[in-house]
């Protein structure tokens, strides 16, 4: 079975030091995605849209579980996803361990997973998905985040309507 480790850090970290850590440690860098997150415009109530490449990602990634999905979409914005793809449980261990140990942000599930593999803790679990890597579905080096709000943000007329 194929893994795919994610994980989250602030926008300030040195991601291609992390990047060339998991090489040195025997990582494939063709199996390390470094993606880092743009905000085109500020939202003032803190509601994003994303691009839909990054949206495919994270429905795919998360296809079964939504409270996942909505933690980490809504934790990746404006923050940089380093992505590794690795073909064993233990490379995935190994992968997440780096990752923690460089700063990376922690995404939670609300409630414990019952199918957590044996031998594995739930801190360990989260951010290592059982799914292999996807050309179709994959983040890209950047992406781009819209403000999702309407609001007073947006010109109006004298009678108070969007122009």
């Amino acid at each position: 079975m194929a893994y795919t480790v994610i994980s989250v850090f602030p926008a300030t970290v040195d991601t291609e030091e992390i990047k060339e850590d998991l090489t040195n440690q025997g990582f494939d860098r063709a199996n390390i995605i470094v993606s880092k997150s743009r905000l085109e415009n500020r939202s003032p109530d803190g509601h994003y849209e994303e691009d839909v490449k990054t949206r495919s990602f994270w429905d795919y990634i998360f296809a079964h579980d939504t409270e996942m999905l909505e933690a980490y979409k809504k934790e990746s914005v404006g923050k940089n996803n380093i992505i590794v793809y690795t073909d064993t449980a233990e490379d995935a261990q190994k992968a997440k361990a780096i990752l923690d140990k460089k700063g990376a942000i922690e995404v939670y599930r609300k409630q414990p997973e019952s199918n957590v593999p044996e031998g594995m803790s739930e801190e360990t679990y989260n951010g290592i998905i059982a799914k292999a890597r996807h050309n179709l579905y994959f983040l890209d080096s950047e992406r781009v985040y819209k403000s999702g709000s309407k609001g007073m943000d947006e010109p109006m007329d004298s009678q108070g309507s969007e122009d």
